[in-house]
């Protein structure tokens, strides 16, 4: 099988999977005060310092999650929820870019459900980036009333780049927190969550504050991910229990899983350059490749190399489903996602792509190709060879009726 879905979880590296086995036989409960509990916490606490400095932050800011959907969790609601009463009047308004992570979209509507949460949707443009202008209207309008901002570091289906750091700078000067979702990022952009704070002039809880990332995405292990949460930021808790993690994320905290996480983070660290220059030299050619292939394609998200993530390939095939496309390269042996919903069997048209004014028909013939740490040429190639053949046959089923026998 070739494995072209890489945004969705990628293979464990090696040193990953050492560190967890090694940490596998390490006994003890970091919160013990007892030796063989001491020896787990001073591996939990370097796994939590080496994941730190791929991230530009402190040790002590580093939150371990369950994933990377309770990160966005632990963030959005626990802002919203700390910004609330108190010796202000709520901060009801939450500001979040059209087209984001359904760990986001669903967090968000959510607490506009249960909490009494005003949800307000920034435009994207027409490449999936969200209007600076907009972001800026609505943090002049009522800043006193915002919440926070949440947004993306990089669209994780058609892999657009963010505005992160002109987004950050203005809501540092509005005085308002924001969540960055950077799961996607992770792995194939530098972050640096210090050296931005200092760039947009970040006063103390506004400005970029909180940020997620999961470690499956780079190679580690799925089942843990990480909440960079600055100092200064007022965060209501999720979970309440022990008061582990600064009472920010109570439990017993996973260290085979830190150690491996800690382990794949300083090796895409150490080689993060030189993987963005491979893999963007496979994305380029598979683009190339795949629109000599089928002229009728049309590439989503930035056009510009520099503007997209280095492993992203998102297109549109029109007069197809992108279910359809999916199973056919499935059988030829090619792994791919849609980067689409789907709902009790019923195709559904991408709602990054609606977000960008794109067709239903082009929303709905979707399909992402992602390149990881583990990528060659023979990848591409046979994603090439195979789809001609796999559009043809998809085009002549043509696109899924609406209805189902259930609609009636």
């Amino acid at each position: 099988m070739v494995y072209l879905d890489h945004a969705a979880t990628t293979p464990m590296r090696p040193e990953a999977i050492e560190a967890l086995t090694a940490a596998l036989a390490v006994v003890g409960n970091p919160a013990s005060i007892h030796s063989a509990g001491q020896h787990a916490k001073r591996l939990l606490e370097e796994s939590r310092e080496r994941i730190a400095a791929t991230l530009g932050a402190d040790g002590i800011e580093i939150v371990f999650t369950g994933n990377g959907t309770e990160a966005v969790n632990l963030a959005v609601k626990g802002l919203w929820w700390s910004r609330q009463g108190g010796a202000h009047r709520p901060r009801p308004r939450i500001l979040v870019p059209e087209g984001e992570h359904h760990a986001t979209i669903d967090t968000v509507e959510w607490l506009a459900a249960h909490e009494g949460a005003i949800v307000e949707e920034l435009p994207l443009d027409e490449v999936g980036r969200v209007r600076l202008d907009a972001v800026e209207a609505a943090l002049e309008r009522e800043p006193e009333a915002v919440a926070l901002v949440t947004m993306l570091w990089a669209n994780n289906e058609v892999g657009t780049i963010q505005p992160v750091e002109e987004v950050a700078r203005l809501a540092a000067r509005a005085g308002v927190p924001m969540h960055v979702d950077a799961v996607a990022a992770y792995g194939q952009l530098p972050i640096d969550v210090h050296a931005m704070r200092r760039a947009t002039d970040a006063p103390r809880g506004a400005g970029l504050v909180a940020l997620s990332v999961s470690a499956h995405k780079i190679g580690g292990p799925a089942g843990i991910g990480a909440l960079v949460l600055d100092r200064s930021a007022a965060l209501e808790p999720l979970i309440h229990g022990g008061g582990q993690q600064r009472r920010v994320r109570s439990g017993t905290q996973d260290v085979a899983a830190a150690a491996s996480f800690a382990a794949a983070a300083v090796a895409v660290h150490a080689r993060l350059d030189d993987d963005a220059r491979r893999m963007s030299a496979l994305r380029d050619r598979l683009i190339a490749g795949a629109l000599a292939a089928v002229p009728e394609a049309r590439l989503s998200g930035d056009d510009d190399p520099a503007g997209r993530l280095p492993g992203n390939v998102h297109f549109s095939f029109p007069g197809c489903e992108g279910d359809s496309l999916l199973f056919l390269l499935d059988a030829a042996g090619v792994a791919v996602s849609t980067g689409s919903a789907c709902q009790a069997g019923v195709p559904e048209p991408s709602h990054v792509l609606m977000a960008m004014g794109r067709s239903e028909s082009d929303a709905r013939g979707a399909l992402r190709i992602t390149i990881g740490h583990d990528s060659t040429d023979a990848d591409v190639d046979a994603f090439l060879v195979a789809l001609p053949g796999a559009y043809a046959q998809a085009a002549r089923a043509g696109l899924a009726a609406r209805a189902t026998s259930f609609d009636r």
